[in-house]
């Protein structure tokens, strides 16, 4: 039996070229694009996995609350002194490690120097918790002296090439010796951070910056992402809820005693697994992925599937008369309902086979444009496991049975006494069910359509929004503390240049990392205005307000003719807001206290979007520190003769930097990675919105095509009695772009919801313009009257003689 149903089904196919073709191709495009869509999500969702105590690990994360419990600011990193008070606090915490990234830090050694900037500082017990593979050095104890360091092989070949690289000395930032004492291979790019050195978190004790007394009593510097070992299926809600007493209990009330720390500031707990994907903090070690991208994404699939499927289930109906003799025949001479349906579910099932065998080699020959798309190191590879194949060899079977019941169902039932005297038709149930399914393909379209437009005008909107400043023509690097002394004849060196308009030093720049903070703020004097909502900071000099040309909303820039704007603080308008002050004027020149420090508010600046668009503006501070801590230097150009001017900012930079490598980029370039992401994913997203769309469009076109060809007899009649070609072509398209009509109305309303919701992501973002959902309905019709008319022209051409010729 099943021979004779191979036998039977190739025949048809063969028999039914046009339209097994349509279903072919359809399916192949469908289920590629599902394989590679499935190998993103699995890559996606494999984050941190790969550690085999992951499901004990998990991430402390601090958060902040606004005066009316609103959390105003929520860190994905912690102060150094939560680490070790919390595994004192709480014994169940089997084990506690740190993880601090280093930034740029210049690494020499003979005479090779280079910028590196992928460096952590880690414990010793790093290896207890995540899976490093070392390949040279004892795991206990590479990281457990102070200034030891730990290279993959690729910078371990960079610096030493050939020679043994365990016990070498490498100077970094002209002042430390570190001491290779391992070799580390590279974190799997399914892990939420990377890193090319490790640093002995034990060497921050013996520096200036940090020192072990600022490491046990500063609860202001939130750079310290803390991991805790917990108890296999440990109750992690019972640990947080003893966490508010723990803030009381270790560290100081606020506003002078009257209002506890718990108040104004929280702790929580965050599973390793779940960082990637759904964690979405004001301070990442790396930018995440997102969960709503893996359900978007997944949606697309489906979508995909569901319209090859429709166009199987449509081309399958549409073509019943052809095999009504068939049909009738076989059951004459005995043939069981149950056996005509076995047949036509074995043709789909057998062609969604083939379909699937295509589409792995078309999924595998796309894969390398969707790595460059997507910026992943995708591989098929990811579906070769059980719990993926399984499920993958049952697709043919569920494809087909989905594509191919109500066909199967509807062929069987045919009576042969009819069928066999001609006078079998289509009914205008089935019709029906035809013109449903092609309301169901192009109302997916349509919302695509809406989607796709309101994503780009989204990311248009971040890409050209007036920021504040201006971010043309602004050259960063890193500031190098060892220019401290001699930096006012650097600057003025490059001042000479008239294509050089300004220099200025600060701690971070806009589109850089987040800012820190350093708590609350509040005007000092007879009454402390308590204020709970955390400010950040910005320690910069006189010259960065002027080089970003930013606007002063009141008051004044540091000046270095002030001697006491050492201890001056500007205020942006949020800090003001947030302050409660209504009037500028009322806080210009009023004592002020920020931290620990005492000064003066000197200035306010009209608000800036310092970071990415997806935050709120925030409530900021800028300092002018005695004793300055910058990090960044930004040198703004006129934008004349870029790479003179470039090539002169660089011989200027090694002559009082001769052993640091000079390293540069362009503000706008740094900014546009901010959204390299969103780029990239809308990028995917409309490929295979387009490819959605495109297979619609083949299923209309097979539709049509069979429609049109049992019509010719009546368009040959229409065009003896004088019928334009016009006229024709109009009669056999309006009754599917009524089709794509009632879609649109049906598409609108489910295409605004959900992009509406996608758009609350975005602190900043668009009003859905009606116009996109016209465009959209338009550009379907005219996509439908297109694929449509190219079958409806031909026919409407055609000789009518050759069409009549047998009446």
């Amino acid at each position: 039996m099943i021979r004779n149903y191979f036998k039977i089904a190739f025949r048809n196919l063969l028999k039914h070229r046009f339209i097994s073709a349509i279903n072919l191709f359809g399916l192949t495009v469908g289920l590629a694009c599902c394989l590679l869509i499935l190998t993103y999500i699995l890559n996606e969702t494999s984050f941190d996995k790969f550690n085999a105590k992951a499901d004990r690990i998990y991430r402390v994360t601090r958060s902040w609350f606004g005066p009316t419990g609103d959390v105003s600011l929520n860190l994905g990193a912690v102060a150094p002194p939560f680490g070790p008070l919390l595994k004192n606090d709480f014994p169940d915490i089997e084990k506690v490690t740190v993880l601090l990234p280093n930034g740029t830090s210049t690494f020499k050694y003979g005479e090779k120097v280079f910028n590196e900037n992928n460096g952590v500082f880690a414990d010793q017990n790093l290896f207890d918790f995540f899976n490093v593979k070392v390949l040279r050095g004892n795991p206990a104890k590479a990281l457990s002296d102070p200034f030891s360091v730990m290279l993959t092989p690729e910078l371990a070949k960079k610096y030493f090439g050939n020679e043994d690289p365990i016990n070498k000395v490498i100077r970094l930032d002209r002042q430390f010796q570190f001491k290779v004492t391992g070799i580390f291979e590279n974190l799997p790019s399914n892990s939420h951070w990377h890193a090319d050195h490790l640093l002995s978190f034990s060497t921050l004790k013996d520096t200036a910056v940090y020192g072990e007394r600022n490491l046990q009593t500063n609860f202001g510097n939130n750079s310290f992402y803390t991991y805790l070992l917990l108890p296999k299926n440990y109750n992690t809600k019972s640990m947080e809820a003893q966490f508010p007493a723990f803030i009381d209990k270790v560290m100081p009330m606020d506003n002078n005693g009257k209002q506890k720390t718990s108040a104004g500031t929280a702790l929580a707990l965050q599973k390793l697994t779940d960082i990637h994907l759904t964690s979405h903090l004001d301070s990442e070690i790396e930018q995440n992925g997102d969960i709503k991208r893996v359900y978007i994404f997944s949606a697309i699939a489906l979508f995909i599937l569901l319209i090859a499927c429709i166009n199987y289930m449509n081309l399958s109906t549409a073509r019943s008369a052809l095999r009504a003799r068939e049909i009738g025949v076989r059951k004459v001479v005995g043939a069981q309902k149950f056996e005509l349906i076995a047949q036509f579910l074995f043709e789909s099932v057998l062609l969604t086979w083939v379909a699937l065998l295509l589409a792995v080699l078309l999924a595998q020959l796309a894969m390398p444009a969707l790595d460059a798309l997507s910026g992943q190191n995708l591989s098929l590879g990811l579906l070769l496991k059980w719990q993926v194949l399984v499920p993958l060899t049952l697709v043919p079977f569920i494809v087909g049975i989905v594509s191919g019941l109500y066909p199967a169902l509807f062929m069987s039932s045919f009576k042969p006494i009819l069928v066999l005297k001609g006078l079998f038709k289509v009914g205008a149930g089935n019709i029906s069910f035809r013109k449903v399914l092609v309301v169901t393909q192009f109302s997916i379209s349509i919302i695509l359509i809406i989607s796709t437009a309101i994503v780009f005008k989204q990311l248009k909107y971040m890409q050209k929004k007036n920021l504040g400043y201006d971010k043309d023509y602004v050259v960063t690097m890193g500031y190098n503390s060892s220019l401290n002394d001699s930096y006012q004849s650097f600057r003025n060196d490059l001042l000479q240049n008239p294509s050089i308009k300004e220099a200025a030093r600060s701690s971070r720049i806009p589109s850089g990392r987040l800012l820190d903070s350093r708590g609350a703020a509040a005007p000092s004097g007879d009454s402390v205005m308590p204020v709970t909502t955390p400010i950040k900071y910005l320690a910069v000099d006189e010259d960065f307000i002027p080089a970003y040309q930013i606007k002063m909303a009141a008051g004044r820039n540091f000046s270095r003719a002030h001697a006491n704007d050492t201890a001056s603080f500007i205020l942006n308008e949020a800090a003001v807001a947030a302050l409660g002050i209504k009037n500028h004027n009322d806080i210009i020149g009023r004592p002020f206290k920020y931290g620990n420090t005492k000064g003066e508010v000197i200035g306010i600046m009209k608000d800036i979007h310092f970071e990415s668009l997806h935050q709120k503006i925030v409530p900021l501070i800028m300092l002018h520190p005695p004793q300055p801590n910058y990090s960044r230097l930004s040198i703004k150009l006129s934008g004349q003769n870029l790479p003179a001017t470039v090539s002169q900012i660089e011989k200027t930079w090694k002559k009082y930097l001769p052993e640091v490598p000079f390293q540069y980029t362009f503000l706008d370039e740094s900014f546009g990675r901010l959204y390299e992401s969103e780029l990239k994913q809308g990028t995917i997203f409309t490929t295979f919105a387009v490819i959605a769309i495109f297979i619609a469009c083949l299923g209309l076109f097979g539709l049509s095509a069979f429609a049109i060809t049992q019509r010719v007899k009546e368009i040959g009649i229409r065009k003896v009695l004088g019928a334009s070609i016009g006229s024709i072509v109009t009669l056999l398209s309006k009754d599917f772009l009524k089709l794509v009509l009632i879609a649109a109305v049906i598409a609108f309303p489910v295409a605004w919801y959900a992009m509406h919701n996608w758009l609350q992501d975005f602190a900043y973002r668009i009003n859905i313009p009606w116009w996109v959902f016209i465009v959209a309905g338009i550009l379907a019709a005219t996509i439908a009257f297109i694929t449509i008319s190219s079958q409806a022209i031909k026919a409407a051409v055609s000789n009518p003689v050759k069409s009549l010729r047998s009446e």
